[in-house]
């Protein structure tokens, strides 16, 4: 159940202030580590049921043993299409809410099973796919995790060769797909808009966590630095989870951004975000929205509006 806070509170909003959430059921990819598993204790704590969709069902399974709630595992690879269609195909009933946190940062050159660029067919087209195919499921919303580092100078979706074959670089790679994330969000929000839905797509960033996903940074430099980082600048994973949390759970407009509210947004209380102006293209989102589609075969569902579905309850429709 979403619920409102005032300006005052929203400073200083934490995990307890979720509200009560028994009887709903939410998805969380990469959930068995870092601000996955994070979120999923936080909203099993308030009584949802938590599905820990993961790539490996066995440190799933481990993972779900420290959490105090319901919760299940259930194997879900974002680099293998097959693995998401057949995820999504096994859905049965209702789902509340689907957050897209899982991702892969800065790493070596690699391939997805279907031959896309590890970081943009995992952390974008896996999500992408996994969220079209479990819309009809869906009840409230889809919170997608992207990162400040959409920011950063040059960062663009390389539409004439997204997986980067020939020129790749990891920081490169990463910043294109977590932009991805936000237009993405910007353009399912859009759709769902103009299908009548009252499911809402939004988008949240950690600011600077502390979790594994630094530890497998391509460069030994980096690896170093984002060490030192995580140790003196950064949040621990449950602050980190906060920004998701509060877009999965508070009232919030369609295509909000959620981050941090310190300095940078490294850190801090979550709240309302800005993003820069290529997050912001309804051009571009439309742009990255069809190349996804030809890219992985998925296209946005036929939705069954609440006005089309309240007229099917009219004694017209049910005479006979």
């Amino acid at each position: 159940m979403a619920t409102k806070h005032s300006a005052d509170q929203n400073s200083k909003w934490n995990a307890g202030d979720i509200g009560d959430q028994r009887g709903r059921t939410a998805v969380v990819t990469g959930a068995n580590s870092g601000l996955g598993i994070a979120t999923v204790d936080a909203l099993a704590r308030a009584g949802a049921h938590v599905v820990l969709a993961v790539r490996d069902p066995e440190r799933g399974e481990a993972a779900a043993h420290t959490v105090n709630g319901s919760v299940e595992v259930r194997r879900l690879d974002l680099a293998d299409l097959a693995s998401v269609r057949e995820f999504a195909a096994s859905w049965r009933g209702d789902l509340d809410l689907l957050i897209n946190n899982a991702g892969v940062m800065n790493i070596p050159e690699a391939g997805t099973k279907d031959g896309f660029e590890m970081q943009f067919g995992t952390n974008h087209l896996g999500h992408f796919a996994l969220t079209n195919l479990l819309l009809p499921h869906l009840t409230d919303r889809v919170v997608t995790v992207s990162s400040g580092a959409h920011r950063m100078p040059g960062t663009r979706i390389h539409f004439e060769n997204p997986n980067l074959t020939g020129e790749y670089s990891p920081v490169a790679a990463y910043n294109q797909s977590k932009l991805a994330n936000l237009l993405f969000t910007l353009e399912l929000q859009s759709r769902l808009a103009a299908a009548g839905s009252s499911v809402r797509a939004l988008a949240a960033h950690p600011g600077w966590a502390a979790t594994g996903l630094q530890g497998r940074d391509a460069s030994v430099l980096r690896r170093t630095l984002m060490a030192v980082g995580n140790r003196f600048i950064a949040q621990d994973n449950k602050a980190g989870a906060l920004p998701t949390l509060y877009a999965a759970t508070q009232d919030l407009p369609g295509a909000s951004y959620v981050g941090p509210d310190g300095l940078g947004e490294m850190r801090g209380a979550p709240t309302l975000v800005g993003r820069s102006a290529a997050a912001s293209d309804p051009v571009s989102a439309v742009r990255l929205w069809a190349a996804s589609e030809e890219l992985t075969g998925v296209t946005f569902p036929r939705l069954e509006s609440e006005q089309s579905q309240s007229q099917s309850l009219t004694p017209q429709a049910v005479s006979v």
